[in-house]
């Protein structure tokens, strides 16, 4: 379950982060970006709940050297979707709210008070030509909380 809480306490973290920066929406007035776990809610909210950011489980890692604690980690990719029909504009506005995020991740480094933001922290604006939509993600690695072995003795 720890994935899992990793990214309700992200996706609360985002909201917090970028919630005064307000951009140009495809379908409606300007508004934050919505944050979604994992995926959107259908395929047509690709175009349509633009602006918004997906936080996604990519791998984890359970770890234990010779004599040392267990490491847990997990990759989580942000992807920061936005929409402007002036190409400038919407280079910008990715890139601002990757800032926001990358700047708030670095101050604080512990999400949840469990999850702690390792280096490094890498992020990117693409320069696909979209139609209007802007990307970029951003690469974080946390380190997690470890399993324990409940079981002792002959195992050793």
């Amino acid at each position: 379950m720890t994935p899992i809480v990793l990214l309700d306490r992200l996706k609360e973290f985002i909201e917090m982060s970028i919630k005064d920066v307000i951009l140009p929406s495809r379908n409606s007035e300007p508004r934050a970006a919505k944050v979604y776990k994992g995926n959107l809610p259908n395929k047509e909210a690709e175009t349509k709940q633009v602006p918004y950011i997906l936080i996604r489980f990519i791998t984890g890692k359970d770890d234990q050297l010779s004599g040392e604690m267990t490491d847990s980690e997990c990759r989580v990719r942000i992807i920061v979707v936005t929409y402007s029909d002036d190409g400038e504009e919407g280079y910008i506005n990715t890139l601002n709210l990757i800032t926001r995020i990358r700047i708030a991740l670095l101050k604080e480094r512990v999400i949840g008070d469990q999850f702690l933001l390792k280096m490094p922290l890498e992020y990117i604006v693409y320069e696909d030509d979209t139609d209007h939509y802007h990307i970029g993600e951003m690469m974080t690695i946390w380190n997690i909380p470890a399993i324990e072995r409940e079981v002792c003795g002959i195992w050793q």
